[in-house]
């Protein structure tokens, strides 16, 4: 049966985020046919409408207010279910990001219906939509099923492939007002502790660093080689806690969970709290000098040596690799 399915367009910087386009992706898989329509939330976003149609949106609603021009949890939840209430969809998908894992548990309690956290697929099994999520951070996964009520879930970023962009396709986008009132936050001003263009929990190829980097500067020859590939930076909850790296880049079990194409770990011991948040990387390889490191456990591909010699080489056989292509 044909379903309409609520997706929530998140921004970064003013533009749309990758995790995005993937929830559209995903709410087709169960809409049937039916209608995917799109939600964008802000100040001045409706330049990027047309964007969430051409990824497989088929109509775009938009709710643009100066309380929603920055993210706040009363704001976003508040403007949220007055569309809920008017759009009545069969399902909602947003990304599991920072915003998503605030804001859905809240929407969930406030509309007493299910939710599905952290999904990495979902499938039709005649007219049930199972998801599948990872537990025991990422040593099994479970499949769950809504059986009654609004389709509700978060997909982790950077598991279910986007559709193609379609510039040829066109949709309805209109305006919809939305009363926001007794803000208990306000976002007087956004400062960000990290640059760069990558965001780390979308990109599709990470350099790591661990305690075995030894040094914040140390950090800079991971950078050259991230910036080579077009991948981002990330770091151990060691190398965070001796100070080499800002808490927000950190992945393992209390950070972010990745799962990229390619993931470097350099000078990374493998801790299991570390593995639990890069695990499901397509491809692992690992720089260590120690040859009982763990991470040789869990990694594909293995170079027993110093990584202050090894990820300069790699930095500069890459630059040759994109040089000569042109890339």
């Amino acid at each position: 049966m044909s379903k309409k399915v609520l997706v929530l367009g998140e921004l970064r910087k003013g533009e749309l985020r990758q995790v995005s386009f993937e929830a559209i992706a995903a709410a087709k898989t169960f809409a049937d046919g039916g209608e995917v329509v799109g939600l964008l939330l802000g100040s001045e976003v409706t330049s990027l409408a047309n964007t969430m149609i051409q990824y497989g949106a088929d109509r775009i609603l938009i709710a643009e207010h100066p309380d929603l021009r920055d993210y706040t949890t009363d704001g976003y939840t508040q403007a949220i279910m007055q569309v809920l209430e008017s759009e009545k969809p069969e399902g909602f998908i947003l990304g599991h990001t920072s915003i998503g894992k605030d804001i859905s548990p809240r929407i969930a309690a406030k509309l007493k219906a299910g939710l599905i956290s952290d999904a990495v697929n979902i499938e039709m099994k005649g007219d049930e939509v199972v998801f599948s999520r990872p537990i025991y951070s990422g040593k099994a996964f479970e499949k769950k099923v809504i059986k009654e009520g609004m389709i509700f879930a978060t997909i982790r970023p950077n598991n279910i492939d986007s559709l193609d962009k379609d510039e040829s396709r066109a949709g309805e986008v209109s305006t919809v007002n939305v009363e926001i009132k007794d803000l208990r936050t306000i976002v007087k001003e956004v400062i960000r502790k990290t640059a760069g263009g990558v965001d780390l929990s979308e990109a599709k190829i990470i350099v790591s660093g661990g305690r075995g980097v030894k040094s914040k500067e140390g950090f800079n020859i991971l950078m050259a080689l991230a910036n080579v590939l077009g991948g981002a930076v990330g770091a151990s909850r060691g190398a965070c806690d001796a100070g080499y790296s800002d808490y927000s880049l950190q992945i393992g079990q209390t950070g972010k969970v990745v799962t990229p194409d390619l993931y470097i770990a350099c000078g990374i011991s493998g801790a299991i709290q570390h593995v639990a948040g890069m695990s499901n990387s397509k491809i692992i390889v690992a720089i260590n000098k120690d040859p009982e490191a763990q991470i040789f456990h869990v990694a594909d591909y293995g170079i027993i040596g110093d990584l202050f010699e090894i990820v300069p080489m790699l930095t500069e056989e890459f630059e040759k690799i994109t040089i000569g292509t042109g890339v």
